[in-house]
C-alpha cells in the first residue's frame, strides 16, 4: 500500500541556490536526452510503408531506450564533472521521465491513448527531482536527510504513520516556495470489510446545486472557491496582461497570480479531504455515481464542474477508504463503491417505476406509489441500492 504525504520546506538561501542549480542541470540533461530520441526517430522512421528505389540511409545505431541512455551517464560526469554534485538515482529519475514521455507519445499509456509530443522544457516547466535511495532514518524531528544534498527543514505537520518506509521523495518548486512529497509504503494488505458485513452504508449524488446529497437526506453545501476568487484572480490577471514580457513587474504579477490560483486550490483541496474524513468516520460503505468528468467538462458546466472538483474529491475518498491516515481509522478497509448512474435519477427509489423528468424538475413526485423526495435524495437512494446489489427498478417496471 502506497501512500503520498506531503510537507513544505524550509530552505536556507544556500539550499535554495543549489536545489536551483541541481533543476537547472537536470533540465538541461532532460533536453539533451529528448533530442536524442526526437534525431533517432526522424532518422529511422519512413511515412510510407515502402521506401523509395533511391533513398538516404542513414548511419546504424541502435534505438536509444531508457537503458542505453542510462549507460552515458558515467561518461556524462566524466565530461561535466559538476554533475557529480547530483545524486545518481536523481540523475536516472530524470532519465525515466524522458522515456515515459516518449513511450506515450509513441505507444500510449495502459488504455492505449498516446500523449502530444513531448516538449523541451522551460526553465519555469521543470520544477521538480526525485531521490529514491534513504537511509535507515531519514528523519530527524522536522528535519529530512535527502540523499548528498543534506538535511532540510520541513513543516513535518504530521507523522509518518507507523510501519510505513519511504520509498521516493519528490521536491517541487511551488508558487509559494519548495515542497517535498514523500512517497510512502507498507506491504502489509488491510483487510476490507465484506459488502455482507456492512452496518452502515451511505450513497451519494454530486451535483452542483449542493456539492453532494447523502441517501439519508443531508447534504454538504458547495463551497465555489474559485467563483468566489474571481473577482481577485481578474485583477491579478489584469496586472499581468498590462506589464511588459521579460520585466521584473511581470514577474512579480505572475508570482501573486501563481499563489492566487493555489490557494484556491489548497482550499479545495482541503475542504475535499474533510469531506471525505466526515464519510468514512461514520460510514463503512459510500456509493457514488460513476461519473464521466472530463465528458461533463466540456460541457456549458465546465466552469462549475472543475470547481467543485469531483475528480480529486472521489479520488481521495477511495485512496482513504482502503487506508485512512488518520489516527482513530488506522486500517480502515472500507468500501467505496461506483455504479452505472443510468436512470438513477428518472426512477423512483421506493417502487423502482420510471418517473421521466427535466434537469429543471428538482422534486421527485412518483404517480405509481405516490412518493415525494429531493430529486437527489432519491438519486442517492438508488446509487445506494445498486451498490449493495439491489435493482433500481422492479421486476414489473422492467417487463
Amino acid at each position: 500500500m502506497r501512500l503520498a504525504y506531503q510537507f513544505k520546506l524550509r530552505l536556507t538561501k544556500s539550499q535554495t541556490t543549489e536545489i536551483e542549480r541541481w533543476l537547472d542541470m537536470l533540465r538541461h540533461q532532460y533536453n539533451y536526452l529528448l533530442a536524442d530520441r526526437f534525431a533517432w526517430y526522424e532518422q529511422n522512421r519512413c511515412a510510407i510503408n515502402s521506401c523509395p528505389i533511391v533513398c538516404h540511409l542513414p548511419e546504424p545505431r541502435d534505438n536509444p531506450d531508457y537503458y542505453s541512455q542510462k549507460r552515458t551517464l558515467p561518461q556524462l560526469k566524466k565530461d561535466r564533472p559538476w554533475y557529480k554534485a547530483i545524486h545518481a538515482n536523481v540523475l536516472q529519475d530524470c532519465v525515466k521521465r524522458v522515456d515515459l514521455a516518449f513511450k506515450r507519445f509513441l505507444k500510449g499509456d495502459s488504455n492505449g491513448r498516446r500523449s502530444g509530443r513531448p516538449r523541451f522544457k522551460t526553465k519555469e516547466r521543470f520544477r521538480s527531482l526525485t531521490f529514491s535511495a534513504f537511509s535507515k532514518s531519514p528523519i530527524d524531528g522536522n528535519r529530512l536527510n535527502l540523499p548528498k544534498f543534506g538535511w532540510v527543514k520541513m513543516v513535518y505537520h504530521r507523522p509518518i504513520p507507523s510501519g510505513f518506509k519511504i520509498k521516493t521523495a519528490t521536491v517541487t518548486r511551488k508558487a509559494d516556495g519548495y515542497y517535498v512529497t514523500l512517497s510512502i509504503q507498507d506491504d502489509t494488505v488491510p483487510d476490507v470489510i465484506a459488502i455482507e458485513e456492512v452496518t452502515n452504508p451511505i450513497g451519494i449524488d454530486m451535483g452542483l446545486k449542493s456539492f453532494l446529497v447523502k441517501s439519508d437526506g443531508s447534504e454538504v453545501e458547495i463551497p465555489q472557491y474559485y467563483r468566489k476568487a474571481q473577482k481577485r484572480l481578474k485583477k491579478i490577471q489584469k496586472a499581468v496582461s498590462r506589464s511588459k514580457k521579460g520585466s521584473k513587474n511581470r514577474k512579480k504579477a505572475v508570482k501573486r497570480l501563481g499563489q492566487a490560483h493555489k490557494k484556491v486550490a489548497d482550499t479545495r483541496k482541503d475542504f475535499h479531504f474533510k469531506t471525505a474524513k466526515n464519510l468514512l468516520s461514520n460510514h463503512d460503505l459510500v456509493a457514488h455515481e460513476k461519473l464521466n468528468i472530463k465528458g461533463l467538462a466540456k460541457t456549458r458546466m465546465a466552469k462549475s464542474v472543475l470547481d467543485a472538483g469531483w475528480g480529486q474529491f472521489l479520488s481521495i475518498l477511495s485512496t482513504k477508504a482502503v487506508r485512512v491516515a488518520w489516527p482513530t481509522a488506522i486500517n480502515a478497509g472500507l468500501i467505496t463503491k461506483a455504479v452505472n448512474p443510468r436512470n438513477t435519477s428518472q426512477n423512483c427509489s421506493n417502487c423502482g417505476q420510471k418517473v421521466p423528468k427535466k434537469l429543471k424538475d428538482r422534486i421527485h413526485s412518483c404517480p405509481h406509489c405516490g412518493y415525494t423526495a429531493d430529486r437527489d435524495v432519491n438519486a442517492a437512494k438508488n446509487i445506494l441500492k445498486l451498490a449493495v446489489g439491489h435493482p433500481v427498478c422492479s421486476s414489473a417496471a422492467r417487463s
